[in-house]
């Protein structure tokens, strides 16, 4: 009987399945793989190239051996699997608590001298004024061993894993986000690809120096002529016909710590010759390089809008003789460390910025509680109100991504890829929204230099732009989620080839399709996951999944490979996926909380239960959209206003007194 059903219905799965042309050329590609072609270079996809362009590598060696591998091993991460519709609850259930009784001993004597120094030593306001940061609170950093935070003990450094890394980070970007960059380009970025790609000599040879202080690292991959668009850097790095060396040119932009590292981790384009055809390809290799090696020089300090604290300049390379010993990891793998060092960095923002809207809203309520006006504390007001609890859900939600992917890479996860960019784009504008509105609520106070929210204001806006802007990263999201997906429609449809040998998965598939297009539960539960106080809540994420991943199967078999054209669709796609990612870690932290009775469990679950019943409608708005016939219409508008605005080098309409 259910061979005869499989038979029988064989037609309408085709019908879902089997008009899926091939979603990228290339044949399937590892979780966390997205390849874009020439033919896709639109204006903004075009920028997209270093999320989309290239390979993004988790932990293989060529792609058929992932396309092997994809065939028997399932992704655990829960942002790749809600693109199937499907819940992986591995690395979000429960919340992580992956401290060990030393490491959080550790930690807690970590983080009052921390706080303490940041109260007392640091002042950003000076810092801001002289645009650097002043040289006693450099030695003083120093001292702490904060440039080596994650640098093995036996290396000088003081060996802290993700988690302890991001509480202490969290508590930089309370106070002072100029330093932040500061000690964040030199270890979060400078010097991490030493740290995950290096080779033993090199980490005993230029580690102990980095993680002292003595030698500041920089990371240099934007150029004058590519920005997001990474894959078209002009830098080159010829190998000597002996082979001993390589010559550097070029130059790099906007680099962080620019005018003050010793130490350079520069990607640069290797002629190599191509193992199938013999021709010579250019591609990007990683090379560690040492101001000390000459020819290396730096401009001037940039002028910022903010972060001024931190120095920002162009670096030069002329002629420079780098040892072939200073590849880091394979001549021609440059691209796989970069991004690699990238992913494993974005956490840290989330931590930063969580600690940053702790601070501006701890002002913000000051003010809200002891401002009286009409003859009542403001506080008392609902528009007020209303602001200060949407700050602080915002706030807890990045928090909770920070902790959530740090303990996911302490615990030894190795596909965090969309999470930990989503993580930086909530962050980053979360932090812009919690400070925007906190300046509201203290009004004109909130305007004036001395609340310090100015300077804050100022130096969050950059953090939507660097380390893969978030327009960037809202492509990387979807299109990475995206061929997950269609590597499972690929896989039915194999299936489909021996309905008879495959009875069994093809009838789930069909029996779930069909309760979905009824509108009904396909079994997709959190029940006895999340915390029995929080099921509603556990409802309406698990419903919001279902949907999102009907969705996305339909506009795989809608647009097949092309898919990477409809950038409209890619950012509504990424919109739902953050904000279903945010309602889970919510989700699993309260869950905690109320599990383990913490004091502020209840609160923790009105934060949480009041972000699904937010976030829910959202998704569901954006899934309607997707699916209506409006949203073409819509998406052609948006295309052909820009297009007349661009055209007209301004904006087109007429004044409306007509001179």
């Amino acid at each position: 009987m259910l061979f005869r059903k499989v038979s029988q219905s064989s037609s309408s799965l085709c019908g879902a399945v089997l008009r899926l042309p091939p979603l990228l050329p290339g044949g399937q590609r590892q979780a966390g793989t997205v390849v874009v072609g020439s033919n896709a270079r639109s204006c903004a996809s075009h920028a997209a190239q270093p999320v989309l362009e290239k390979v993004v590598p988790v932990a293989t060696e060529t792609a058929s051996k992932v396309a092997k591998k994809t065939a028997v091993i399932e992704s655990k991460s829960f942002a790749v699997n809600i693109f199937k519709g499907q819940i992986a609850t591995s690395q979000v259930f429960p919340f992580p608590s992956v401290l060990n009784e030393e490491q959080e001993q550790l930690l807690r004597e970590l983080v009052g001298p921390t706080s303490k120094f940041f109260e007392e030593v640091n002042d950003p306001v000076k810092n801001d004024a002289l645009e650097k940061v002043e040289d006693h609170t450099m030695e003083g950093l120093k001292e702490l061993g904060a440039f080596g935070l994650q640098v093995p003990s036996d290396l000088g450094g003081m060996g802290l894993t993700n988690t302890q890394y991001a509480r202490l980070v969290e508590i930089v970007g309370s106070h002072d986000l100029g330093v932040g960059i500061t000690l964040g380009a030199h270890q979060s970025i400078g010097f991490k690809g030493i740290l995950l790609f290096g080779n033993k000599a090199q980490k005993e040879k230029y580690l102990p120096k980095l993680a002292s202080g003595e030698h500041i690292a920089a990371f240099c991959l934007t150029e004058p002529s590519s920005g997001s668009d990474a894959a078209s850097i002009k830098t080159t790095a010829i190998q000597s016909p002996c082979g001993k060396y390589f010559t550097l040119n070029g130059s790099k932009l906007w680099i962080s710590n620019g005018g003050l590292a010793e130490i350079f981790t520069v990607f640069a384009q290797t002629p190599m010759k191509d193992p199938k055809t013999g021709e010579m390809k250019d591609k990007i290799t990683a090379f560690i390089v040492e101001r000390s090696f000459g020819g290396v020089t730096s401009g001037p300090p940039e002028k910022k809008m903010g972060i001024k604290a931190s120095n920002t300049a162009e670096v030069y390379f002329d002629n420079v003789r780098v040892p072939a010993d200073c590849v880091l990891g394979k001549v021609g793998g440059g691209f796989k460390v970069a991004m690699n060092i990238l992913n494993n960095g974005r956490f840290g923002m989330a931590a930063a910025l969580s600690g940053t809207m702790k601070g501006v809203i701890t002002k913000a309520v000051d003010f809200a509680a002891n401002r009286t006006q009409f003859g009542n504390k403001i506080h008392n007001y609902g528009v007020i109100q209303e602001k200060i609890a949407h700050v602080t859900m915002l706030q807890y939600v990045s928090e909770s991504m920070a902790y959530m992917i740090s303990g996911n890479m302490d615990s030894g996860a190795t596909d965090f890829q969309i999470e930990a960019a989503i993580s930086k784009i909530f962050a980053s504008e979360a932090a812009w929204i919690v400070t925007d509105e906190s300046i509201q609520v203290m009004g004109g106070m909130g305007f004036m230099k001395d609340s310090g929210l100015e300077r804050i204001m100022r130096d969050l806006r950059i953090f939507r732009i660097f380390e893969g802007t978030n327009d960037i990263l809202r492509l990387f999201v979807a299109l990475n989620g995206f061929q997950n997906a269609g590597n499972q429609l690929k896989s039915l449809q194999k299936a489909l080839k021996n309905p008879i040998g495959n009875a069994g998965l093809l009838a789930g598939e069909m029996t779930k399709r069909a309760k979905r297009m009824a509108g009904l539960s396909t079994g997709l539960t959190l029940q006895g996951t999340v915390h029995p106080e929080l099921a509603q809540s556990g409802d309406l994420t698990v419903k919001a999944i279902e949907q999102f991943g009907v969705v996305i199967e339909e506009l795989l078999v809608k647009h097949g490979k092309n898919i990477i054209n409809e950038q409209f669709v890619l950012k509504k796609v990424a919109d739902c996926a953050i904000d279903i990612y945010a309602m889970v870690v919510v989700l699993s932290r309260a869950s905690r909380s109320l599990s383990q009775g913490h004091a502020s469990a209840q609160h923790e679950k009105m934060l949480c239960d009041t972000w699904c019943m937010e976030a829910y409608p959202r998704v569901m708005n954006d899934i309607k959209l997707l699916r209506s016939g409006e949203s073409r219409k819509l998406f052609n508008n948006l295309r052909a206003i820009s297009a007349a605005v661009v055209e007209n080098e301004g904006t087109v309409a007429s004044h409306p007194l007509g001179f």
